[in-house]
Parts: C-alpha cells; structure tokens; sequence
C-alpha cells in the first residue's frame, strides 16, 4: 500500500480478476520461498514512523503534502490523514551498533520535519490527544487514490455504519478516517524462509510484555481509555466485517488466531482464503516473482505482526511488527525495537507451538489495556506476574537475543537500560501523558506543546520533567 494507485473506482470484473491473480500467485510465491538459498543473507532491520503535524496551539494541522514538498526528502511519504507523515529509515545490519545508528536518524528525521512545518511543529506520539470528532471528515484524508480506493473498499463489504466501541466511548463511523488518528512505530527484520516460522512465533508472544512497557496512547476525543487505545481503535476502525462474518474471521487487523507451524506461506494463503480484496489494482507487465496483486493484498490486513516479502534484489521475507506506538523520543523508540528484537530472537531458540496461543493473545490485550499493571504468563513460569517485574526478568534475555546476533555489547546495554529505567519507576509515555494532563488542569493543547517540546529533545520519557 505504500505506492499511490492512478485510479480510486473499480468494477467488479476487477475484482473477480484481482481475486483470480492472488490465488495463482500463492502458488509462486510457495515456490520461491522453497527454492534453494532464497532469501539468504544477513540479519537486517528497518523501521517506518509515523508522525503528527500540528499547529502552534498543538492541534492538528492538515498540511502533510505541503510539508513534504517542502522538505523533498525520499524517506518522507504521505499517510492516511492529512496531518500524518510516516518517514521510512534506512535499513541497517542487526549486528554492530543499530540501534545507537537507529536513534541518531530518527533524531536527524524528527528535527528535519519539525523544522518544515510552518506555525507549528511534528512529534511522535501513539494518539494525539487533541484530536476531535471534527478532524474526522472526509477532507481529513490525505489526497491520494490508494487511501479513498481503500476507504471505498472496506465501505463495499461493511455496507452500512457500524459503532466504533472502546470501554464506555461509541461511534458511528462510515469511513476508515479514524485510522489516521493511530500513529506507530513499525519495525522490519529480514529472516529467511526457514526460520521464519519460529520467529513469528516469538514476536507473537515477545509483543505482549514489550507492549506493556511502551505504552504512549491513553487518550482519545478527551478521554482516558486503555494504556495503547491504538490497539483497540485501529481494529475497531478498519474493521470490514457485519455481524455474521465477525463470528467467521479475524477482523483486517488482529493478533491473529494460532501459531505459524510450517512457514509464511501459511499466512499468505489465510489472507487470500479468509479476506476479500479492498483495493484490486491490476498490474500488468510484471515480473512472474514480483507477484504484486498478493503483496498489495497483504497489505491491506493489518496484523500485529504480519509477513511481508519484497522482492528487490533477488527477494527477500520479512517480519513487520506493528504494535509500538510512536514516540516518545528516539531513545525510548531505539530502547523499544532493542528489547522487542532481542526477546523475540531469544524465544526463537525454542518451539512455542506447544505454548498455549490463547495465553499469548490474551497477554497481548491485558498489555494494550492495563500496560505494566497487567497480569501476564509466560512459558516455563507458573501462574500470572505482575508485567513490570516479568518485564525486568525478561531483560536479560533479550540482551542474550541481542549480543547472539552480534549487537555490540554497550549498544544493547544503553538501550535496554531505557526499558529497565522506565518500568522501575513506571514513567511510560501513557504515565507521562496522564500525570501531566492533570498538572495543566486538563488543558490538552498545553500538553501536547510541552510534550512536543521533550520529545524533540531525544531524552527518554522516564527523564522528562
């Protein structure tokens, strides 16, 4: 989905069509991914973030092409609202110094579109807190055929308005403009075909006390909601299902239903069996291993942690985990992907699909709504742990995830040292962002300036004053 398409409408003879490519394309990609040396090489990360435009009194500001002209830089592309940019980083070998290199260009990209917004700024946050209901018209959305393609899409299968439910807050939503008030912090590692299945694996169960140390979304239109509101509206929001198909499927984005027990080829062939296509944009003239009809599909399901193949440079599989939040500075974003990567690639040492998977699910959501107050299990540990103190045991084996796979021993140590600072004293950005609410009588304005300010100083939330 990150291309713009030439046109928004289709017939439904596209669609009939675009359903028949992805179904023949299941079948190359089956045998790419079983062929010989695919995909090999070295461990490599990536990471895309998305940010928030806002104006000089910290609302927000629907100016996103005009700041990225202004800026003419290639790593900055247009997202779904209009005062949303995502920047996509330039990817970099795991082993090393990643993610002290990670900071520095989230620092260096954050400052870059800060400065090119006129009367006001950027920052990295999971909600904005000053979002209203009335930033969610149709003209919010940023003016690209992909975004009203899927948008007219999702409306074709879901027919009528639906309510938006999360805790006591409803809506009656008819378009997939609530998206745009989720901003994330999206990582990429490459794996080759056969290890892929344990890694997934791992970052299914690693994302639930990750997330619960990393919570930066607890306010949404005004209220305070779960820990990462994200999770919940993000579902609600690009949710394409009535009533029956709810009891049928997962909805477009979820944590997904089961372990991956032989490979990716699993979840792309649920993806083609269980979701209608939104967007049939046919390409015509490609390369037989570009399958592009079932990557711009899988695109449009939004799972957690979902697999994404590429196929530059011979191709390549990749796991993208898109559970943390945006923010709050490049510290904690670095100190967030070290201890997601380094726990999901010390999990991958072992077999989980004998791990109950309702366990992990269920961690994953008391993590979203409850953060480090949450009760979650964990293999070989009888019982439920209190997330801050699993948090702390999970620690070190995510620097042994780390340094196996060649990081340099100080860079995982300052980085996880963030993780370990913060959920010592409890001062996630969610935390930061409730006590300081109530320290400017509620004024949201002031406390999206004051946070925009902090999060431009790259200090860690735990520091922040």
């Amino acid at each position: 989905m990150g291309r713009d398409l030439d046109k928004e409408r289709f017939t439904e003879a596209e669609y009939t069509r675009f359903g028949e490519r992805i179904r023949e394309q299941l079948g190359v990609l089956r045998e790419l991914l079983d062929t010989p040396g695919f995909g090999q090489g070295p461990v490599t990360i990536g990471a895309e973030l998305e940010l928030f435009l806002i104006d000089d009194e910290g609302r927000p500001l629907p100016r996103n092409d005009q700041v990225r002209q202004a800026l003419g830089d290639d790593r900055v592309v247009l997202e779904l609202g209009r005062y949303n940019l995502e920047v996509n980083l330039t990817p970099l070998p795991l082993a090393g110094r990643p993610f002290e290199r990670l900071s520095a260009e989230v620092q260096e990209t954050m400052t870059k579109v800060d400065g090119a917004v006129a009367g006001g700024g950027a920052l990295p946050i999971g909600i904005l807190p000053t979002l209203d209901t009335e930033d969610f018209t149709l003209g919010a959305m940023s003016d690209q055929n992909r975004y009203r393609a899927m948008s007219r899409g999702i409306r074709r299968l879901r027919l009528e308005p639906f309510l938006v439910k999360i805790d006591d807050l409803e809506l009656s939503v008819e378009d997939v403009i609530l998206e745009s008030a989720n901003t994330s912090w999206q990582v990429h590692v490459r794996t080759p075909p056969e290890h892929f299945a344990r890694l997934f694996n791992a970052a299914q169960l690693a994302i639930g006390p990750v997330l619960a140390a990393c919570g930066n979304s607890p306010f949404f239109l005004g209220r305070r909601l779960w820990e990462e509101t994200r999770i919940a509206l993000m579902e609600e929001a690009a949710d394409d299902r009535d009533v029956q198909r709810r009891e049928r499927r997962d909805g477009r984005v979820t944590f997904g239903s089961d372990w991956v027990r032989e490979g990716a080829h699993e979840l792309f062939e649920r993806y083609v069996q269980d979701y209608d296509p939104i967007v049939p944009d046919l390409t015509e003239g490609a390369e037989r291993h570009e399958v592009p009809e079932l990557r711009l599909h899988q695109g449009t399901i939004w799972q957690w942690n979902r697999p994404v193949y590429d196929p530059a440079d011979g191709g390549h599989l990749r796991i993208e985990m898109r559970a943390l939040p945006a923010g709050p500075s490049c510290a904690d974003m670095a100190a967030n992907t070290a201890f997601l990567l380094g726990l999901t690639l010390s999990q991958a040492e072992r077999d989980l699909t004998g791990y109950r998977f309702a366990t992990a699910y269920q961690n994953f959501y008391r993590a979203a709504m409850q953060g480090l107050d949450a009760k979650l299990s964990w293999p070989g540990m009888e019982g439920e742990h209190d997330a801050a103190e699993l948090v702390l045991y999970l620690l070190p084996e995510a620097r042994k995830g780390l340094l196996g796979a060649g990081v340099a021993p100080n860079d995982a140590d300052r980085a996880l040292d963030v993780i370990a600072q913060r959920t010592r004293l409890r001062r996630t950005g969610s935390a930061w962002q409730r006590e300081a609410l109530e320290r400017f009588g509620g004024d949201r304005r002031e406390l999206v300036r004051r946070y925009r300010e902090l999060a431009l100083s790259g200090t860690p939330v735990h520091l922040w004053k």
